[in-house]
């Protein structure tokens, strides 16, 4: 065993630590550089980093333009109080935000990452209820495999089943509403009529806790950590009219989709036809250099509790790192790359090949289903075995390992999501990296589908 893991074993807590294998991690890659859309290993085995990071990874690695970016803010300005201060930096980011979001959001406010972004654009709609007098607006909408992230707040709005842990969440003013996976009702219902059923379920939910009592609608116009789940078409809109309809807060969560996921800036009226009050992002935003995130408000909504509407109350909201002129001039210096590079216009151009070569692996009957759309994407693996319940759960992780195992041989690291493998690359991918990536997905698959047939299976007594 390296140095490098015995220190992780012995000190480090992993931000999905398996706790009954605590400090036993033998097989996690431990990545020692990068390079463009490239990764390399402790043993030197370079591969194509297909989650890009965590979705973040926009203009890949070792990039020079950043790294002098940071440097030069760090020589003249390392750290900046937001609550005290402002900084250039910040208000010409902001400034750019607001340029390319929809509609009149214009407001933008600056937090460490997507999680902390959530949290506080959840926060100011409360803050929000309490000065109109509405405090009774307390319930917020979500759906089933969302994610949000993993403050409280965050946490208790994301709905990967899966993924519930001991952890408290707030439980009682948070409602869950049917996923929007076609995939997982497409035998009994035609793609249009599993939508009407969604957007029908939304209405009914609104009318059965009251709209008044309905603080917000939050989604991922994509839902990606819960498997890359694209909804029906026009449900995102749909779901939006329907919210507008009851005088509701449409919060879209734009931590994935947003700076050039799906080829623009943002995706939510470009993409979807949606208009949110609030967007919220982080990791494009930095190209995953470093940490920041945030949201974009509207005006109209800040118009009706600012000013002589505030009631004297203030936004008590925000962290030691908010608008850090560091983070906003990594941001600055990605957001350059991208106009220079054009590469929201290289997704638009590459994203359908990305999508049919990989839909191309749905020959092998391991492959339950693709799905995906821009660059990003979800391989869904599945065997019929007539297990239920916790052994189902534990054959599926089996699954999933056994595919990313042979993934790391063929050089090819993808987000493994139970028996879901998640990819979503870095913007300045090529045809020919999609070509490597899919041919070593294929293999990793079709040798993973011998193992299975052959009764080589990994151990399924795991907790």
């Amino acid at each position: 065993m390296s140095t490098h893991r015995a220190n992780f074993n012995r000190h480090s807590l992993h931000p999905w630590a398996d706790l009954p294998t605590l400090g036993e991690d033998e097989s996690t890659p431990l990545i020692m550089k990068g390079e463009g859309v490239y990764i390399t290993d402790e043993q030197g085995q370079r591969m194509i980093d297909g989650p890009a990071g965590m979705w973040c990874m926009q203009t890949g690695y070792g990039r020079r333009e950043i790294a002098d970016a940071v440097s030069d803010q760090i020589m003249q300005l390392g750290f900046s109080s937001a609550f005290s201060t402002i900084n250039a930096r910040d208000g010409e980011l902001a400034r750019r935000i607001a340029s390319q979001t929809p509609g009149d959001l214009n407001r933008v406010f600056f937090t460490t990452g997507g999680s902390t972004a959530v949290d506080s654009a959840l926060r100011l709609c409360q803050l929000a209820n309490n000065i109109k007098g509405q405090p009774q607006r307390k319930h917020i909408l979500s759906r089933h495999h969302a994610y949000h992230g993993s403050t409280f707040l965050s946490a208790s709005c994301s709905g990967k089943e899966r993924d519930k842990t001991a952890m408290d969440t707030l439980q009682d003013k948070v409602h869950f509403l049917s996923s929007p996976c076609h995939f997982y009702h497409h035998e009994a219902l035609s793609e249009d009529a599993f939508c009407d059923f969604l957007v029908a379920e939304l209405e009914n939910k609104i009318l059965e806790l009251g709209p008044e009592n309905v603080m917000c609608f939050i989604a991922e116009p994509v839902l990606g950590s819960g498997g890359v789940i694209v909804p029906p078409e026009h449900y995102n809109r749909r779901c939006w009219e329907v919210v507008k309809k009851y005088g509701i807060v449409y919060i879209a969560d734009e931590v994935v989709t947003a700076f050039g996921r799906l080829g623009y800036w943002f995706a939510s009226e470009h993409v979807f036809g949606v208009v949110p009050d609030i967007i919220t992002f982080a990791k494009g935003l930095t190209s995953g250099y470093v940490p920041m995130g945030g949201f974009a408000v509207s005006d109209r909504f800040i118009s009706e509790i600012s000013g002589e509407d505030s009631g004297g109350n203030i936004f008590s909201n925000g962290y030691t790192w908010s608008a850090n002129p560091v983070s906003s001039a990594a941001a600055l210096a990605s957001w350059d790359i991208i106009e220079r590079e054009d590469l929201l216009s290289h997704v638009l151009e590459i994203a359908p090949y990305f999508q049919q070569q990989l839909r191309a692996l749905r020959d092998i009957p391991l492959v339950a289903d693709v799905r995906g759309t821009g660059l990003m994407a979800a391989v869904e693996m599945r065997i019929e075995s007539g297990l239920e319940g916790e052994q189902l759960l534990a054959q599926d992780y089996a699954i999933g390992e056994l595919v990313d195992s042979y993934c790391h041989q063929f050089g090819l690291l993808v987000r493994p999501l139970i028996n879901v493998c998640i990819m979503s690359p870095p913007l300045i991918i090529t045809r020919e990296q999609i070509d490597d990536m899919v041919s070593a997905l294929r293999k990793a698959l079709e040798l993973a589908q011998n193992d299975l047939r052959a009764g080589r299976f990994p151990d399924l007594n795991r907790p």
